[in-house]
C-alpha cells in the first residue's frame, strides 16, 4: 500500500507542477494530493476531527458544493489513475481505475445534510458472487465504495465536540454499501 501512495504522490505532483494543467484539473489534483498526505487531522479545539479536503470547498460548503467537489475527484480519478502501470514497474492497484469502465457514478444531496454516491451499470459478474447459493458485493466492489467512501469522507467532519458536515454513504442497486464517517 505504501508503493501505491508514493505512486499516486508523484503523478499528481506531476500533474500540479506541468505549465499545461488546467485550474480545474490542478485543484483536483491538489484536493487528492491533500487527501492521501494527511488522511485526517485534529484541529486543536479539543475532541473534533476534520476530513482532509474539510477546507478545500470552504467552512461554510453546503452539501451541493460538496457534491460538486467529489464528482469532479471521481472525474479525475479515472482519467489521471486510467493509465496502467508502466512495463517492468509493480502493478498498482487502483480500485476506481481497475472497475469495468461502463459504470457510472451519481452524486446526490437528496436532504439538506446528506451526501450519497450511487454506483451504477454493475455488471453482474464483476460485482457480485454467489456463494453456497446466496449472492453477495465482491471484493472488488466492495473496494471501490471504500474509495469513494474515502473520498468523500474527506470533506466531512465529526468527533465529540462537532456536529457532522453531512451523512454521506455509498449505494449499489438500492442497497447501503459504506455508511461515511469522518476519520474512518
Amino acid at each position: 500500500m505504501a508503493g501505491n501512495s508514493r505512486f499516486r504522490i508523484a503523478r499528481l505532483r506531476t500533474l500540479i507542477e506541468h505549465p499545461r494543467t488546467g485550474d480545474g484539473e490542478r485543484a483536483a489534483a491538489q484536493r487528492m494530493l491533500d487527501r492521501i498526505l494527511k488522511k485526517s487531522v485534529t484541529d486543536g479545539s479539543g475532541d473534533r476531527t476534520l476530513g482532509a479536503r474539510h477546507d478545500r470547498v470552504g467552512r461554510h460548503a453546503g452539501p451541493s458544493r460538496i457534491a460538486d467537489a467529489i464528482r469532479d475527484d471521481i472525474a479525475f480519478a479515472r482519467v489521471v489513475f486510467a493509465t496502467a502501470t508502466v512495463p517492468g514497474r509493480p502493478a498498482v492497484h487502483d480500485p476506481i481505475r481497475d472497475a469495468p469502465p461502463g459504470i457510472t457514478y451519481l452524486v446526490e444531496t437528496p436532504h439538506d445534510a446528506d451526501v450519497v454516491i450511487t454506483i451504477d451499470d454493475v455488471p453482474r459478474d464483476w460485482g457480485w458472487v454467489s456463494e453456497d447459493g446466496i449472492e453477495t458485493v465482491s471484493p472488488a466492489l466492495r473496494a471501490l465504495a471504500d474509495e469513494l467512501a474515502e473520498i468523500m469522507n474527506g470533506y466531512n467532519r465529526g468527533g465529540a465536540e462537532a456536529e457532522r458536515r453531512f451523512f454521506g454513504r455509498v449505494r449499489v442497486c438500492g442497497e447501503t454499501l459504506v455508511w461515511g464517517s469522518p476519520g474512518a
